[in-house]
């Protein structure tokens, strides 16, 4: 669905995520982490990703307010470099407790959509309203780092191939 408003941006968000969290919802401790879900990901994995997405593109934005042109993706990596820029967050957050990256998973979240709902409008929508964006507008970054991302991750979380794969691991 091609998204042109800020309603319909909130409205995707919730629906995916929602899907996401249903994905999720039933799959135990032991599930979340086993290291199956994507290669050698688990789900816990994907989780503390899309976090640090959420808050790669709160920094771009908090970036754009105070003026600067934030690097994208990130310092060091242009945007064909993503699976290496991945590989560098798996890396750091591989070993992070379930506990905490389920919190961090709820704060990020509600801090995105915090911040979508109290943005104007004409901020979300006009290409270029941020120097760091060019000729786009900020709700391309918003809706690939929340609804699209959240509806990739809940693809990659297949309940049934996880249990599979522990079984025959165990």
């Amino acid at each position: 669905m091609r998204i042109t408003s800020k309603s319909q941006l909130l409205e995707a968000i919730q629906v995916e995520r929602a899907k996401l969290e249903k994905k999720i919802a039933g799959l135990s401790p032991q599930e979340l982490v086993y290291p199956a879900c994507m290669d050698t990901w688990s789900v816990k994995d994907i989780l503390a990703h899309l976090v640090d997405w959420e808050q790669r593109c709160l920094g771009w934005y908090e970036a754009g307010k105070r003026g600067e042109i934030p690097a994208t993706p990130e310092q060091g990596y242009k945007w064909s470099q993503l699976p290496a820029l991945n590989q560098k967050y798996y890396e750091l957050h591989k070993d992070q407790p379930l506990e905490e990256v389920k919190a961090q998973f709820q704060a990020s979240f509600q801090q995105i959509k915090a911040l979508v709902e109290a943005m104007p409008e004409a901020e979300l929508l006009t290409p270029g309203y941020y120097a760091w964006t060019g000729e786009h507008a900020l709700l391309g970054y918003f809706k690939a780092n929340t609804s699209s991302h959240y509806h990739w991750a809940a693809a990659e979380i297949r309940p049934a191939r996880l249990r599979e794969a522990m079984e025959k691991g165990a």
